[in-house]
């Protein structure tokens, strides 16, 4: 598969370790170097603003998404290559996917969270087939994998579930997980429930 655009989801969070923020920036600058185009949600603070700055700085193409009505608590990313403002976070969610061959997840809190979980389920489902990459920046998503393993170990989720995504220690080890994640095809819809213990 052919990765040329990229969504990232990201925090926007004025008030974490300068880690995350560092990293976030790390991945801005990887993707542009690598001539990815990147879609994001358009905000200009946190992990958001720091992926997106620093990708811009290094003349590289970023889109943003971003709902109505958060327009009217802040404007957006001011110098994106350009921004659509969508009607409600559920297309925000939609189109950013749809625009994009892959998806990365920076560190981020409970709206971080569920565009990841929604991209997870729907390659779960053979809706959406690219790589899924997290950025796991101080360990941040440990706890998150151990979940997700407890529910293969429960047969809440089949074993063969746990290659729908890549876990990376570094940002600049996306590009390298983005061109050795697993192939997966529409097909993997049939495995998708699981029907005995020993999925």
């Amino acid at each position: 598969m052919s990765i040329r655009r990229v969504t990232v989801y990201a925090a926007s969070s004025q008030a974490l370790h300068s880690d995350y923020i560092s990293a976030a920036h790390r991945l801005g600058q990887t993707l542009a170097r690598a001539g990815l185009v990147i879609v994001y949600g358009g905000g200009g603070h946190g992990l958001m603003g720091a992926m997106a700055n620093a990708a811009l700085t290094e003349g590289g193409e970023v889109h943003g998404v971003i709902p109505e009505f958060l327009t009217r608590i802040e404007q957006g990313h001011q110098k994106l290559t350009s921004m659509e403002v969508v009607p409600d976070m559920h297309t925000r969610k939609a189109l950013m996917l749809e625009q994009s061959d892959a998806v990365i997840a920076l560190p981020g809190g409970c709206g971080t969270f569920e565009e990841l979980f929604e991209a997870m389920t729907l390659k779960r489902l053979g809706q959406f087939l690219g790589p899924i990459i997290l950025v796991n920046t101080a360990g941040y998503y440990d706890s998150l994998m151990q979940v997700l393993r407890h529910s293969v170990n429960e047969h809440f989720m089949s074993r063969i579930h746990l290659q729908m995504w890549q876990l990376v220690d570094e940002p600049e080890q996306a590009l390298d997980a983005l061109g050795k994640a697993a192939q997966w095809s529409a097909s993997r819809i049939q495995q998708a429930a699981v029907t005995g213990a020993s999925s």
